[in-house]
């Protein structure tokens, strides 16, 4: 009758266990479902205003390495230097359109590409026949 009372019982934790887990992904599937919406008034536009369209500028090469700028006419070892001269002309944020004759090396017109950005211009296009 002794050996009867040294017996411990056990803790059966398993259903505690089960019914956690369960609240557990009842949990992680209504939390994304929660959705808190913040009202934001926004302001009206003014549909009077005209949008100002950027300048553009247009430089051509030749295949003799002659560079036109609108009507002035450069070398194009001059390029550079005559170009840093009026670059005020024009304002930094203008579309630059290089256009180059299909002739000339990849040298020269990345040499005019360099001088129009160290120039300060930032938005260059590179313009072909496709």
């Amino acid at each position: 009758m002794h050996s009867q009372l040294d017996e411990v019982p056990e803790l059966n934790i398993t259903p505690l266990v089960d019914i956690m887990l369960v609240l557990l992904a009842i949990l992680m599937v209504t939390t994304p479902a929660l959705v808190y919406e913040e009202v934001i008034k926004l302001p009206d536009g003014s549909k009077s205003s005209v949008v100002n369209k950027l300048p553009e500028l247009e430089i051509r090469i030749t295949k003799e390495r002659k560079v036109y700028l609108k009507n002035d006419t450069f070398m194009l070892s001059e390029f550079p230097d005559s170009f840093m001269m009026q670059k005020s002309k024009y304002p930094l944020k203008s579309i630059v359109y290089i256009k180059a004759d299909e002739g000339l090396s990849y040298k020269d017109v990345m040499f005019v590409l360099k001088s129009i950005k160290q120039a300060g211009f930032t938005n260059i296009s590179l313009e072909t026949n496709g």
